[in-house]
């Protein structure tokens, strides 16, 4: 059966959570940890991903990928990218248009796209799912950041779907937070809506979403954000600071170097945990650059100092959200607070502030939106039963429709879906056409658009159109659709025709038809279904031969990354060998060689150790091979070994046998003794008198 999941996919770190027994459960990875780093790095011979990726990113900086989610589905020429880099020890280059990252990886410097990484993340947590879950992985809802272009929200579902998953939803990660909260929010009222707000300030943005919510139901009113504050902003104040300190005590600018300044970045984050929580606490980095040991300090105080440019930036998207809501800050009812970013005392006493109110905390801040990510994608799965909940999220900027005007003073454009609008929702237009035309979706209003999110998002060709004979034109249908994902289409178009139809004229007299009535008719003109057209869609998803030749790519680097797993695994099967019985030749196998056998078997272990050191890059056979040469001559000893134990095990079970039945004899012997020693028995005569004769 397979188990949908939902992946919160972060930029530091992804959770992941599973629907199973009735309930949702996050997912611990190979290293126990309910949070995976979005990392993907790249080596002589295979990729290293999360954990793992994690673990060798310090030695391996150039070649490894983070912060994956703010360039995923990025043009290369997109305004954003150039502010990026500094976030980025990889270098950022163009792969057909799309950001992408220049690696050294298998012997040769190669580039992935954005979406490509994304998909080598996302086939890592698919297979950490099955592996947890001991099930088929298929379908999947991930959540993506409220500020996410059409372009990215296809880059992720074209992501997924290299990865071997069905992307059943891309959902805004507030509305999923949200979400999880009306679900399992078992005192919500039945009719009247409660007004919250919901706030996420993550590792690199922060997003604000004011909802209404009552049982079973939840509306979103409005969303705004800031895509450039985070948690890593905070980190790289703070390390800046520190990098400061250093160039004015030893001259010298960690920052020229990558690798010394991504572990001062690590301790930066450490620090600012600890100041979480503390009013002061130690900065340290052991031989941070040129062998320099670096100590210092930071207090809560100074640290706020160096963020106040960022707290000046709490109130806007606050403001912002509440106006598209049409709502103030006292008509909120609870303010809900998740992500990491959250526990910094400086920004839950100025949200508190703008608020008005107390913030809540119900909610888990790591993994709120994984579970409502979950919810979400057991909802569409065929053989769950979820708790009824209905839910719509709104459009974050207006979008337009537009066609050729083939028709004399036609309209040639529509505003279909507002801004604030609720989706996903369905519209139907009416066009006199001529002949085959095209169908336009353009955001609105340019001048809304963050930098860089071009206005166009898709084009359709509508064919088959076809005027009836004699007529210059013929009217079709077209359904316009932004559908679950937020993206939108022209879902479908037919022609339409008049028709003329009899139907009958309701009876008009008092009481019932007489019987002898005559039904009257009277001719109905209609406007029906005649021929379906054909929709060629233009958009950004990846053509099918392209997302078909990625999917084969990423099924054979993930061949060649598992059989690298199966080779480094055979090798140190080897190694471990080696040493366990060298170990047991000086002890419990000692008492069963002889002096000439120990000596051979020793040189034996010594030669293969040799040779593991001489062979480092064989093959899965080859070392195959080797263990089973070393198992075969170990296996004489490891014999004879065990069948000593097994004649010590059976003569202490024939001795404990032995014993029990010794015991055994020797209490029948004693009832039986007791039996003839006892007195005998008075008999009673047949009327039960005693005889005393």
């Amino acid at each position: 059966m397979s188990a949908p999941f939902g992946l919160d996919f972060g930029n530091h770190n992804s959770v992941v959570a599973v629907a199973r027994n009735r309930g949702i459960d996050v997912v611990v990875n190979e290293v126990s940890n309910r949070a995976t780093p979005t990392i993907v790095g790249f080596g002589l011979k295979n990729r290293s991903i999360g954990e793992t990726g994690k673990s060798t990113q310090t030695s391996n900086i150039k070649n490894t990928v983070d912060n994956l989610k703010r360039i995923v589905g990025l043009p290369y020429d997109h305004p954003d990218v150039e502010g990026e880099k500094k976030f980025f020890t990889a270098e950022l280059v163009n792969v057909d248009g799309e950001v992408g990252a220049k690696v050294r990886f298998a012997g040769e410097q190669q580039s992935f796209s954005s979406t490509q990484l994304a998909a080598m993340y996302f086939n890592k947590v698919k297979s950490t799912v099955a592996t947890e879950t001991k099930a088929t992985i298929n379908d999947v809802c991930v959540s993506v950041p409220t500020w996410y272009t059409q372009k990215q929200r296809h880059a992720i579902a074209d992501a997924a779907k290299i990865a071997g998953l069905n992307p059943v939803r891309i959902v805004n990660e507030l509305t999923a937070a949200a979400v999880g909260y009306g679900v399992f929010k078992t005192d919500l009222p039945d009719d009247k809506w409660t007004n919250m707000a919901f706030v996420d300030i993550g590792h690199s943005s922060y997003e604000v979403t004011i909802a209404a919510l009552k049982k079973g139901e939840l509306k979103v009113l409005g969303s705004s954000y800031d895509k450039n504050f985070g948690g890593r902003d905070l980190d790289l104040a703070i390390a800046n600071h520190f990098a400061d300190e250093l160039d004015s005590k030893y001259k010298v600018d960690v920052r020229s170097n990558p690798k010394s300044f991504s572990r001062m970045l690590a301790s930066a984050e450490k620090i600012k945990k600890i100041l979480s929580a503390n009013t002061q606490a130690p900065f340290n980095v052991e031989s941070v650059i040129n062998d320099i040991d670096f100590s210092s300090s930071m207090t809560r105080d100074v640290l706020e100092e160096l963020i106040a440019p960022l707290l000046e930036r709490v109130e806007t998207p606050v403001e912002a959200a509440l106006k598209q809501a049409g709502l103030t800050a006292e008509d909120v009812e609870f303010v809900e607070v998740i992500g990491g970013g959250s526990r910094v005392p400086a920004i839950k006493e100025r949200l508190a502030e703008i608020f008005g109110k107390p913030l809540s905390f119900h909610l888990n801040q790591d993994e709120a939106i994984a579970r409502g990510a979950t919810f979400i994608c057991a909802i569409h799965s065929p053989t769950l039963r979820v708790r009824p909940f209905k839910f719509t999220d709104i459009n974050p900027h207006s979008v337009s429709y537009y066609w050729d005007q083939q028709v004399e003073d036609d309209e040639d454009h529509l505003e279909v879906f507002p801004t604030g609008s609720a989706f996903p929702s369905t519209k139907v237009i009416t066009l006199e056409r001529t002949g085959d035309f095209k169908i336009e979706a353009k955001y609105t209003n340019k001048s809304e658009l963050p930098a860089g999110t071009p206005v166009d998002i898709a084009t359709w060709e509508i064919k088959g159109v076809k005027p009836a004979e004699g007529e210059s034109t013929v009217s079709v249908k077209a359904k316009l659709r932004n559908n679950e994902f937020g993206f939108y289409s022209v879902e479908s178009a037919y022609t339409t025709e008049e028709v003329e139809e009899q139907e009958e004229i309701p009876y008009e007299g008092e009481g019932e038809k007489p019987e002898d009535y005559e039904p009257q008719y009277k001719t109905v003109k209609k406007i029906v279904k005649k021929d379906d057209l054909t929709i060629i869609t233009h958009d950004d998803s990846l053509p099918k031969e392209k997302l078909d030749a990625l999917f084969e790519k990423e099924a054979q680097l993930t061949s060649a990354d598992e059989l690298v797993f199966k080779i480094q695994n055979k090798r140190n099967e080897i190694e471990e060998y080696i040493y366990d019985f060298r170990s047991k030749l000086d002890d419990i196998y000692a008492p069963f060689v002889n002096e000439k056998e120990k000596e051979n078997l020793s040189e034996l272990l010594m030669n293969a150790e040799d040779w593991l050191y001489d062979h480092e890059d064989s093959s899965l056979g080859v070392y195959t091979a080797k263990y089973e040469e070393l198992a075969s001559k170990g296996n004489l000893i490891r014999g004879r070994y065990l069948s000593a134990e097994n004649e010590k095990k059976e003569a202490e079970r024939a001795k404990k046998e032995a014993e029990a039945y010794q015991k055994f004899t020797q209490k029948l012997q004693a009832d039986k003794d007791a039996k003839s020693n006892a007195a005998p028995e008075e008999k009673k005569d047949a009327e039960g008198d005693l005889d005393l004769d």
